[in-house]
């Protein structure tokens, strides 16, 4: 089992010192990785998680945040929790996550992508928002597609994003393509996990039973792809107060990592949370 840790700058703040003492403390325990959420605007009533919230909230760049705590970090895992693809020109993300992946020299390993749920997110970047499922998909096809590609070019021709003989270097540190997980809590967003994806990072308020049907869905869906449903990784958010029994209940369900968040509102206080956590449970399970 892998454990990494969230920060949420909505709920713990934007100050850079105390984003990186986070990640170096998280590092120090031995956590593998960092997640980071992503809204790129916010507006009187919005609600998430059904809740509603100030439209003050920040949220920071989480790519450019990655890149911050990377130079901070030796050997964190940066990801994305989630990272909304259908807003992002995939041309453009393509050079960012390289770049950042390059400079830390391979960590830019746990993106996960998904779709977001506020239209008005998608009216702000002139995205269609019932078409943001297909677009999505596309844009992880172009993301493979120039990573992979080589000196003579490559071409795309799709619904929303078309070129001819581009070449993009560099490529991601030592590799040809980065991990992409897929975020989300659908049948829709399981599909695309085995069509696409290389993880399912299960979210949203969902009954354990349509939790274990949704994960079945994207293995059977990679299986039917012609693709290895055990290669898939499965991430789903825990407790910061997780009990060993529920450890067991997710290793029992199949899944490889565990994502918490420190819940105590000072930086000390959090830190002694992941503390805890990791004498627990990241120490035992390497």
């Amino acid at each position: 089992m892998k454990f990494a840790v969230n920060y949420s700058t909505s709920h713990f703040g934007d100050d850079p010192d105390r984003i990186v003492a986070y990640a170096r403390h998280a590092e120090a325990c031995g956590f593998e990785g960092l997640y980071l959420p992503e809204h790129l605007v916010l507006y009187p009533g919005a609600r998430l998680h059904n809740v509603e919230v100030p439209p003050s909230l920040p949220f920071l760049d989480p790519l450019e945040t990655l890149a911050y705590v990377a130079a901070a970090t030796e050997r964190l895992l940066l990801g994305t929790g989630v990272l909304l693809l259908p807003y992002r020109h995939p041309v453009v993300l393509a050079k960012q996550l390289a770049t950042i992946d390059v400079l830390s020299k391979g960590r830019m390993r746990l993106l996960t992508v998904g779709l977001g749920t506020l239209p008005e997110e998608a009216t702000a970047t002139n995205v269609a928002f019932r078409a943001r499922g297909r677009r999505a998909d596309e844009a992880i096809d172009v993301l493979r597609l120039l990573w992979a590609g080589g000196e003579e070019g490559v071409s795309f021709r799709g619904e929303f994003f078309s070129f001819d003989n581009l070449v993009q270097f560099p490529k991601p540190y030592q590799s040809t393509t980065l991990p992409i997980h897929v975020g989300g809590s659908s049948q829709a967003a399981a599909r695309r996990v085995g069509l696409r994806g290389d993880g399912y990072f299960a979210g949203g308020m969902v009954v354990p039973q349509e939790r274990a049907a949704q994960w079945e869905l994207a293995r059977s869906t990679a299986k039917d792809a012609g693709r290895d449903p055990d290669g898939l990784e499965y991430t789903r958010w825990g407790g910061i107060d997780m009990t060993d029994e529920r450890l067991e209940a997710f290793a029992a369900q199949g899944v490889t990592r565990v994502v918490v968040s420190a819940t105590a509102s000072g930086p000390n206080e959090q830190h002694d949370e992941l503390s805890r956590f990791a004498e627990r449970f990241v120490l035992e399970h390497p």
